[in-house]
């Protein structure tokens, strides 16, 4: 693992790599003989690290750089959804802020600005008023609160509906797809406070009928992984996209070229095949011999974050109760370390614990019974995850 945190720690050999140091990466997996690397974040991906793992002869999963532009180009992904019929919010891209800040000016709010590029799923604005959205986008293009990711920006139409997040493996041609899942963006209960990386998720989304799934699968995923090999980016990995159910049917928010978590936190606890051999599969191109098996049970996860999270915050501090869980819960670590033997905070999403059951009440019931057992200084936690009224 590199970097690594507390929790890979006691699974696997923790690296002191950067994600993003490529060469030092695949020098490392040539020295260990590493038959394959799986990339998680997606700045790697942007970077291109699949390309530089291929050009050396070493299997790699995930989409390369070029396939990585349906993520870190909200831009492009745009344009390949409309080029190809794929359905997605009405949106207008700009480079030049006074003509974005001209167009934002008559439009009706609720409406969506977002940075470009790569921002850590923080770079979504959904603005209620006009000064609101003008303020996102002096943030954007002016102070460059994302750096270049906001050379560019989309205004988007705002959708309303039921949002869920979907995912499939694909090698280019064929397609796998998994559970979907649901994910809470915002800090506190009842959906209030900024935006986050994600506060929490479950799976399967309580009002994802079969008929709905198959939709999805038919207009959206496989348009896409085929519209990207038209385009000639055949696009190999996980594709995952963040969908809204509308009156209208189900329409594109936004693409990732990854796992993405906290979403893959409570997707994969209910995957009975092996991961690896869908992997291996996707990078053999062998995806259609693959039939994965699910679990038909739900599985909740709850983020237990930093004080101060998502702006500054303290780390550095003991995590305690880790030990004292029933033992079916799985407690995934983000931004921990291990320092003499403890567990310490280093980071704003700290933990996500997980349970999974029968159905989605009692996978909460389990995950909300254990998360007061675990306690570190400025630690919260949202109340109401997969809470369905």
């Amino acid at each position: 693992m590199a970097p690594g945190n507390a929790g890979t720690a006691k699974i696997a050999q923790n690296l002191d790599v950067k994600p993003t140091d490529i060469d030092g990466l695949a020098r490392i997996a040539q020295e260990k003989r590493i038959d394959l690397t799986v990339v998680g974040p997606e700045a790697p991906l942007a970077e291109g690290i699949v390309d530089q793992f291929l050009i050396r002869g070493m299997q790699i999963f995930g989409p390369t750089k070029q396939g990585t532009e349906i993520e870190s180009s909200k831009v492009f992904a745009k344009e390949l959804m409309q080029k190809h019929n794929i359905p997605c919010a009405k949106s207008v891209s700009f480079s030049d802020y006074s003509k974005a800040k001209e167009y934002l000016q008559k439009q009706t709010p609720p409406i969506v600005v977002k940075a470009d590029g790569l921002a850590a799923g923080k770079g979504v604005i959904v603005a209620d008023s006009i000064p609101q959205a003008l303020e996102a986008l002096s943030n954007i293009m002016e102070a460059k609160a994302f750096g270049a990711a906001g050379g560019r920006v989309l205004v988007e139409e705002h959708l309303a509906g039921k949002e869920m997040s979907v995912f499939a493996f694909t090698d280019a041609h064929s397609l796998v797809p998994m559970v979907a899942a649901c994910d809470y963006k915002r800090l506190y209960d009842g959906d209030q406070g900024p935006n986050t990386g994600g506060m929490g998720s479950y799976s399967p989304p309580h009002f994802l009928e079969p008929a709905l799934a198959k939709k999805v699968v038919e207009t959206i995923m496989e348009p896409t992984v085929k519209a990207m090999h038209d385009e000639g980016r055949p696009y190999k990995g996980v594709l995952y996209g963040g969908l809204m159910v509308t009156n209208n049917g189900p329409k594109v928010l936004e693409f990732n070229a990854r796992f993405g978590d906290p979403e893959a936190q409570v997707t994969l606890p209910l995957l009975k095949s092996d991961l690896v051999d869908i992997m291996l599969a996707v990078v053999d191109n062998k995806l259609e011999q693959v039939k994965a098996q699910w679990s038909d049970g739900a599985c909740v996860g709850v983020v237990m974050a930093s004080g101060g999270y998502p702006a500054s915050y303290k780390t550095g501090f003991a995590i305690s109760g880790l030990d004292e869980l029933d033992k079916d819960i799985i407690v995934f670590h983000a931004g921990t370390k291990l320092e003499s033997g403890e567990v310490l905070t280093n980071g704003g999403r700290v933990l996500t614990v997980v349970a999974t059951g029968k159905n989605l009440a009692e996978a909460r019931e389990k995950v909300y019974k254990n998360i007061p057992r675990i306690h570190f200084e400025g630690c919260h936690y949202r109340k109401d995850i997969a809470l369905i009224k």
